[in-house]
């Protein structure tokens, strides 16, 4: 390895005393405390760089190191072995599982006569220490709730005769503070699992923190945008529904939510690790295993720097900031956009549903929950259902037609009571 190089206040030393005259060089070395090598050694860069005692007021270290030692490095020679494409192993390095004794013994195979594996790591060190610094957030008790779905899936049996298996989806959610972890198993990443996921989240943290911060994710984010990004319009109608923000990490930024990346890799390698040997044969069974090594991770086993467990720092850290839970849970909404037809109806589902005779041609919002539809107009609820199967069947509010059309309904209707017969 180089040599470190001297002080400037030593090299100020060194040219002050050589200034006096007759003062040896081991003298100097002995004052200073440098070796007699080294204070011939800048004795030559001063001698080279043409500096004179007293230095001209002002100069600066940085600039009386930049005169001594402006030819240092530039020497051009050649490499005995092949140098690594540094970029390349750095982005394999982010791979699961990789490392640089793997990406070593890959290099060597090629390479026989390449950098030993020491060597190799230090210049790969040397590399990565150039590359742009990255930003320490910190993280407020109770603001943010990071969540994200891990990459890797577990399969769960379905059929136990054919050993049919079904991969299950796992939704991690973690506090940014305290860094308390939940998991669930989901059978998709689709809308209707990704909030129940949340809603479920709420409850085992015990409230709801200050913003949400998801990937950019389609249910999630319709338009991903760095300034304004449009969010799906359910996960917005939770969102109020539990007064909480959401701000989505930007595109293609994933250390936006470096917390929940690193939870992620916890619960691949720490819960998915241990279960890679065990058979499920439901989602039940699946998320019960999982609740019990999340409550490990949580409460028993402390975080390594700081000494105390993610459920300490959730009750001292997160629990004063959080807010309460609603009284009611979010009911699951979904939102559609339909077009009434001439016959003032919306189709949802293969059913008929009607609005007011007014906004027939008229595109409309829908909502959807398990029992209702609402339908909506610029904001405004122009009309609300009980929900019906899809039977191609109409279902009609009489004050939503025209004076015109409910005249021939009552005499329709009239007319087949008087003639015994509702058939017509």
């Amino acid at each position: 390895m180089p040599a470190e190089r001297i002080t400037m206040r030593q090299i100020r030393e060194i040219l002050r005393l050589i200034s006096v005259g007759d003062v040896p060089v081991r003298e100097i070395a002995r004052r200073t405390g440098v070796a007699p090598s080294s204070v011939r050694a800048t004795i030559k860069r001063l001698d080279s760089s043409g500096l004179i005692w007293p230095l001209a007021e002002g100069l600066s270290d940085s600039d009386l190191e930049a005169q001594l030692y402006n030819t240092a490095g530039k020497k051009r020679g050649h490499r005995r072995c092949l140098e690594p494409d540094w970029p390349t192993l750095h982005r394999e390095l982010k791979r699961k599982h990789v490392t640089l004794s793997i990406l070593w013994d890959e290099y060597i195979e090629q390479n026989p006569d390449g950098f030993r594996y020491s060597r190799f790591c230090q210049l790969y060190r040397l590399w990565e220490s150039k590359l742009p610094v990255t930003m320490r957030q910190v993280h407020l008790g109770g603001e943010k709730l990071f969540v994200d779905y891990a990459g890797d899936t577990v399969p769960v049996i379905i059929d136990q005769l054919s050993g049919e298996t079904r991969p299950a989806q796992i939704f991690v959610a973690v506090m940014g503070a305290s860094s308390f972890t939940y998991a669930e198993a989901t059978w998709s990443q689709s809308l209707p699992d990704w909030i129940t996921a949340h809603t479920r989240a709420f409850v085992a943290i015990g409230g709801v923190s200050k913003f949400l911060v998801p990937d950019n994710t389609k249910v999630a984010v319709i338009k991903a945008c760095r300034y304004d990004p449009q969010v799906n319009r359910t996960y917005a109608e939770m969102a109020d529904h539990y007064d909480i923000g959401i701000l989505p990490a930007r595109p293609r930024k994933p250390r936006d939510k470096a917390k929940v990346e690193a939870c992620v890799l916890i619960v691949e390698r720490y819960l998915l690790g241990r279960l890679r040997h065990r058979r499920f044969y439901s989602l039940g069974e699946l998320n019960q295993a999982i609740q019990e090594m999340l409550v490990n991770i949580n409460e028993l086993r402390p975080l390594r720097r700081l000494g105390v467990t993610r459920r300490h720092l959730l009750e001292e850290l997160d629990r004063p900031a959080l807010k309460p839970l609603p009284v009611e849970p979010y009911v699951y909404a979904e939102w559609r956009l339909r077009r009434a037809g001439l016959d003032y109806h919306i189709d949802v589902d293969g059913h008929y549903y009607s609005v007011p005779y007014r906004f027939a041609k008229e595109e409309l919002s829908v909502r959807l929950t398990a029992r209702t539809v609402e339908v909506f107009r610029k904001g405004e609820r122009i009309a609300v259902h009980l929900r019906n199967s899809g039977n191609h069947k109409h279902t009609t509010i009489k004050e939503h037609m025209p004076s015109s059309h409910r005249r021939f309904a009552d005499w329709r209707g009239a007319s087949c009571r008087g003639a015994g017969d509702c058939r017509c």
